[in-house]
């Protein structure tokens, strides 16, 4: 019989041109050599889709996925049926025929699917390896959302000699402190001057700026110690005038730590990172929704839900 004739409907998403999401139904084949087809269990929102549901743009249907694996095509070694997988060409298709070489087995877990993001987590890793950090460092996180959050409970497991978490939320500044954090700092409770000044007496050693603000930046670039170093995690989609004159004089080191930059496969840590517990996901995911309240979801987080940090799509 032709492929045809395995055909299955599954449902997606579709981001519009200019903004908006639809659900539409698509068709799945068997999965051919080379490929294993996955059922999906959970998918986060990335700050990706918020932003391209906001503005419109590309994105693909979601990056973040963990699943199941229901049918393994010829030439599939080490892939079995049954298993719960993860990769990022894994998102929202409720059934996905996925290159078998792009997908990553994890470990028997008591944790549940939803909390096995592990794509944001490998991000978190290039960053992590991309920062010089040192025993006894200063280390400051500016921008305390779901990204920021992870980096706070990595970074406590590293001997710095005062983690300082910064955001302009309170509540998270809260959650960050009981995640690790030994300092908390809110720029909208304290003075510029003084919250600089407070800072730079530590002083700061590494930054990792997660806010995708260009506040978050020039913050950054005023707290580092001269010489120190400056990670720029999150992505800022706005211009940033500098200060060339500061930067200079500054001589700090500065470095994207965008997905881009990862020295090596960055999966594999990440998954161990979740096993041990290095990185948990359950005080950070605040909304598990369907499917069908995608769109939903979408619309209360960009319209400025104060209780949202991370969001996650479940079931099929």
């Amino acid at each position: 019989m032709d492929r045809e004739a395995y055909q299955m409907k599954t449902q997606t998403i579709r981001y519009g041109e200019n903004g908006g999401v639809e659900i539409i139904d698509i068709d799945v084949s068997d999965p051919q050599a080379g490929e294993v087809q996955v059922q999906r269990a959970a998918c986060g929102v990335c700050a990706w889709d918020l932003a391209t549901f906001r503005d419109g743009g590309y994105a693909p249907p979601g990056h973040e996925g963990v699943g199941y694996v229901t049918k393994v095509g010829s030439d599939v070694r080490d892939i079995e049926e049954g298993m719960r997988v993860t990769g990022s060409v894994l998102g929202f298709d409720g059934l996905k025929n996925c290159p078998a070489d792009q997908i990553y087995v994890i470990p028997e877990s008591d944790i549940p699917d939803e909390y096995w993001l592990v794509e944001p987590v490998s991000c978190v890793v290039t960053g992590l390896d991309t920062a010089p950090l040192l025993p006894a460092d200063n280390v400051a996180v500016i921008g305390c959302g779901f990204m920021g959050m992870m980096f706070v409970q990595a970074l406590s497991r590293f001997y710095t000699s005062n983690l300082i978490a910064i955001d302009i939320v309170e509540k998270r500044l809260q959650l960050a402190k009981s995640l690790g954090a030994d300092l908390t700092y809110n720029p909208k409770e304290i003075l510029a001057s003084e919250l600089i000044s407070e800072l730079k007496a530590f002083p700061i050693d590494v930054v990792f700026d997660c806010s995708g603000k260009p506040d978050g930046l020039n913050l950054a670039t005023k707290i580092v110690r001269r010489g120190g170093h400056i990670n720029l995690f999150g992505c800022i989609r706005e211009e940033v005038t500098i200060n060339g004159s500061e930067w200079h004089g500054g001589a700090f080191n500065l470095v994207s730590s965008s997905p881009g930059a990862k020295i090596r496969d960055t999966f594999p840590p990440a998954i161990r990172m979740l096993a041990r517990g290095h990185i948990d996901l359950r005080p950070l995911v605040t909304h598990i929704v369907s499917l069908a309240d995608y769109p939903a979801l979408l619309k209360e987080a960009t319209n400025g839900d104060g209780n949202y940090i991370k969001g996650v799509v479940a079931g099929t």
